[in-house]
């Protein structure tokens, strides 16, 4: 069976402070997209799509000097996760198999992980694997809530999450295994209606749950998998990261 891989790489970062792309925001001197491009060659998965928005013009100039072939699809409206990996649907019809969904702008998202979580979703056959991780302090990010058999039951956010589930220190990385044609069957039923009115990618897993599929969670051996920046203090934080670590793109 044949994997891909979907980049998203349209947001702005405003906070920033920068007129270029977020992920194109470099740590150690390589952009933050250059990092995940890079585990996921080494993962052994080089059909890969970017999903472009602010500044489309820029992520153009970077893929069309790198020494892969890299697809990209434009997003004109910033309408959420879900409706950026709606832009790839060509895409995924055309590749099949399984998809592997990323954040561009979380470097630190490793080929061992994108590898172990792949292995896990296919040997339990699950419809979609969400990459989580252990962290200490789980301020702000989705909760991963598992059944008695350790599937995942469901992600739920900061914000709608009672006692119990704010002391679960599992969160979502944002990064998921798909099956793609279970995936496509979902794509067009997320809904936007929220406050946000955009369309989350989180909701595939809630739909695919409802349609009684089995969704797993993959932990990943490192809590770093879900770190991203959003300003310039963040951005040097992941420098400051990769240095003591020793990471290399």
């Amino acid at each position: 069976m044949s994997n891909c891989a979907i980049i998203l790489a349209g947001g702005e970062g405003k906070r920033m402070k920068s007129d270029k792309p977020k992920t194109l925001s470099e740590v150690l001197g390589k952009p933050m997209l250059s990092w995940v491009l890079s585990a996921l060659q080494k993962a052994g998965v080089n059909d890969i799509c970017v999903v472009k928005g602010y500044k489309s013009e820029c992520i153009d100039d970077y893929l069309s000097n790198l020494d892969i072939v890299v697809e990209s699809v434009f997003q004109a409206e910033r309408l959420g996760t879900g409706h950026a990996v709606m832009m790839a649907e060509d895409f995924l019809s055309e590749h099949g198999g399984n998809v592997v969904i990323l954040n561009g702008d979380a470097p630190f998202m490793s080929a061992e992980t994108i590898k172990k979580s792949l292995d896990q979703h296919i040997k339990t056959g699950c419809a979609a694997t969400v990459i989580s991780a252990q962290v200490d302090d789980p301020t702000g990010y989705g909760r991963i809530v598992r059944d008695e058999s350790g599937s995942l039951k469901a992600i739920v956010e900061q914000k709608d999450a009672d006692e119990a589930t704010l002391a679960i220190t599992e969160v979502n990385s944002g990064g998921y295994w798909f099956d793609s044609q279970l995936l496509l069957s979902v794509l067009g039923r997320i809904s936007s209606n929220n406050k946000a009115g955009e369309y989350y990618l989180p909701d595939a897993i809630k739909l695919l749950l409802s349609d009684g599929k089995t969704v797993g969670a993959y932990t990943a051996e490192c809590s770093d998998a879900v770190l991203g920046a959003n300003d310039p203090a963040q951005l040097e934080e992941l420098n400051e990261i990769a240095r003591q670590k020793g990471y290399s793109c």
